[in-house]
């Protein structure tokens, strides 16, 4: 066999196996699109499944939250301010509610907390406060709501809304909200509480900047999870019928999203006004009380319970 018959024999031979493997490529891809439609069938037959399950009467609980941190140690760093510490950071998010759903009536509860912690320890300063965190972020809400169906959409129900702080000054302040009206649920995941006869209860060593009052409390909350993202936003006002100082706002959002098994990223994200806390703050009287919009952030790694 010359030269030229062995190359041309040579190359056929490399043709024919290279198209052997583009053939037993496609003939794969062919058999993942055929698995991929069948999972893409059995999981919509899932997800209906699962949606005639919510619909039903009984209890519907849930949680998630967002958890982040981080620790560093410097020796003789000198670049820095502080050449020598270990500083640390500590934060935590929940996301809690267990809801009874029945034809005639709802009990909703909720709980959020928000709490975070800080240490720097100053090897070089053996005055500062390097044996604890302590805290810097402190949220917590905690609120029921019952109802009487009159529709699909509306109902008369009554709600009771705590507010406070747990890791520094419990209770002090501490808001509680007490009233009825109705409620109103256009969408399924969608609460709006619409209470003209409220009474915000304020507890507080400082009588000066805080005081109770009667007034309209509004809250709108809207909780989903589609797939591997949970998201929750609530909005919570109360509008004082006799004084607008003593009104207030808070609106949190919380998101996390499931990247492998229950851990995944999470994002929380919240404003506030209110006024009597500046007062309260800035030690000054309340009309003269500097009300700026509150806010925090946290990001972190998340956990689905």
């Amino acid at each position: 066999m010359n030269m030229n018959k062995k190359l041309l024999l040579s190359a056929s031979l490399m043709f024919a196996v290279s198209f052997g493997f583009s053939q037993t490529k496609e003939e794969l891809q062919a058999q993942k699109a055929e698995k991929q439609a069948q999972a893409d069938k059995f999981q919509g037959e899932a997800n209906a499944l699962q949606a005639q399950i919510d619909a039903l009467p009984g209890w519907r609980t849930g949680a998630f939250g967002t958890i982040g941190g981080s620790l560093s140690n410097f020796n003789d760093w000198y670049s820095q301010g502080t050449p020598n510490n270990v500083s640390g950071n500590i934060g935590i998010t929940a996301n809690v509610f267990a809801n009874k759903i029945e034809d005639k009536y709802f009990w909703r509860n909720s709980l959020t907390a928000n709490l975070n912690w800080v240490k720097l320890d100053d090897k070089d300063n053996g005055t500062d406060d390097d044996d604890d965190f302590n805290p810097t972020t402190d949220v917590f809400n905690i609120s029921s709501l019952y109802g009487r169906n009159l529709s699909e959409t509306w109902a008369i129900s009554g709600l009771a809304e705590y507010r406070t702080t747990l890791l520094d000054n419990f209770n002090d302040p501490g808001f509680l909200d007490v009233g009825v009206g109705a409620t109103w649920t256009p969408l399924e995941n969608l609460i709006v509480v619409i209470h003209p006869l409220n009474y915000n209860f304020v507890f507080a060593d400082n009588d000066a900047a805080f005081e109770s009052s009667a007034g309209a409390k509004i809250v709108a909350d809207y909780t989903r999870q589609i797939g591997a993202i949970n998201f929750k936003t609530n909005f919570s006002t109360f509008q004082s019928y006799e004084d607008s100082d003593l009104s207030n706002f808070t609106w949190t959002n919380s998101f996390s999203y499931t990247l492998w098994k229950m851990i995944g990223v999470g994002f929380d994200f919240a404003l506030r006004s209110n006024k009597q806390e500046a007062a309260n703050y800035q030690e000054v009287d309340l009309a003269d009380a500097d009300n700026k919009l509150q806010s925090y952030y946290t990001i972190g790694l998340s956990y689905k319970f």
